[in-house]
């Protein structure tokens, strides 16, 4: 989701010289990452819809206390795994969540990868993360590599905002989808409360959808990841799309400016939401914050003015941005 930029700078008049095709070898790594990510995230969708308990070991021995937490992480797969073969329809929620939330992903990191090479950027193919099932959804997300230097500021504000326009493009009809086959839930009582952005409340209203009486699907969890993070990308600190974004716009001083303010302002919300609602998800944004001000951003070589089309798209993504964040995106009771 954010981008490695390597300092070194091109010849600028080799411009589209830069920009060279995957070889075979790239192509199965990325293919297999992928597949990969597709099997754990549909696994990740199956947990979120089925009603399995979280399964426990007996402890019988001084060992079976030790082993207690990948003892029960196991048992739980294995209960998932038997309740998906008796019910398949459960698989078929999973491999729709999959889709759902990996045609968003790729989308976001397409859009990165096609303006790279537009621009004869030189650029990875994105690389989808698998994450072990029942953890941040079936993925730790998508990125791209850029290994060359981005020559020109309107190519940096393109490059770099051309992924959270492209997934939010996509997760407008998974939202719609989402939001107009939610049921009512019977669910009271404690447990993790997914808030729902502006823009989901938005069209809820259009629909006439009371969201916080309704169960979510596999459409509504995956379009709801989606747009989590397309604001997280969206922040205006180091080098993430945001960012980019933010020192195309601005240039370096207000970038850094900006930046820190964003960070604090991340930080104040972190302990509000712990203290409001029980989340500790806040201090895990403010931490990749922390890091990712301490990215130099590189200067392109050439900062000629963006343009009033380029202006337009800069206030367009920051409505975007606010359809997308949530201050609280988490309640644990």
């Amino acid at each position: 989701m954010d981008e490695s930029i390597r300092e070194v700078a091109p010849p600028f008049d080799d411009l589209h010289s830069q920009s060279s095709a995957p070889s075979a070898r790239e192509w199965r790594l990325h293919g297999g990452l992928f597949i990969l990510t597709v099997l754990s995230t549909i696994f990740a969708g199956m947990a979120l819809v089925a009603d399995v308990p979280f399964s426990e070991p007996p402890l019988r021995t001084p060992v079976d206390y030790i082993l207690y937490l990948p003892l029960s992480y196991l048992y739980s797969v294995g209960a998932l795994i038997k309740y998906a073969i008796i019910n398949p329809d459960v698989i078929v929620n999973g491999a729709t969540f999959s889709a759902s939330l990996l045609a968003i992903l790729f989308s976001h990191e397409m859009g990165h990868y096609l303006a790279c090479r537009y621009y004869g950027v030189d650029a990875t193919l994105p690389y989808f993360l698998p994450a072990p099932p029942y953890f941040v959804a079936g993925t730790f997300g998508a990125f791209i590599k850029i290994k060359s230097q981005i020559p020109t500021r309107r190519a940096l504000f393109d490059i770099g905002l051309a992924g959270p326009l492209a997934g939010f493009v996509v997760a407008i009809p998974i939202s719609l989808i989402g939001l107009a086959t939610i049921t009512p839930s019977t669910l009271q009582g404690s447990g993790i409360y997914f808030n729902d952005p502006l823009f989901f409340r938005i069209i809820a209203r259009v629909l006439r959808v009371n969201l916080e009486t309704s169960s979510a699907n596999p459409y509504y969890m995956a379009a709801w990841l989606g747009l989590l993070v397309t604001s997280l990308n969206l922040m205006p600190v180091g080098q993430l799309d945001g960012g980019h974004g933010t020192f195309a716009v601005f240039g370096e001083r207000t970038h850094k400016i900006i930046g820190r303010a964003a960070f604090a302002s991340m930080a104040v919300l972190a302990v509000l939401g712990f203290w409001w609602h029980g989340s500790p998800s806040g201090f895990l944004y403010t931490v990749l914050l922390g890091i990712m001000l301490k990215v130099k951003h590189p200067q392109p070589p050439v900062m000629e003015p963006l343009g009033t089309k380029r202006v337009v798209i800069g206030i367009l993504t920051l409505i975007v941005f606010a359809l997308c964040f949530w201050p609280f995106p988490i309640t644990i009771k």
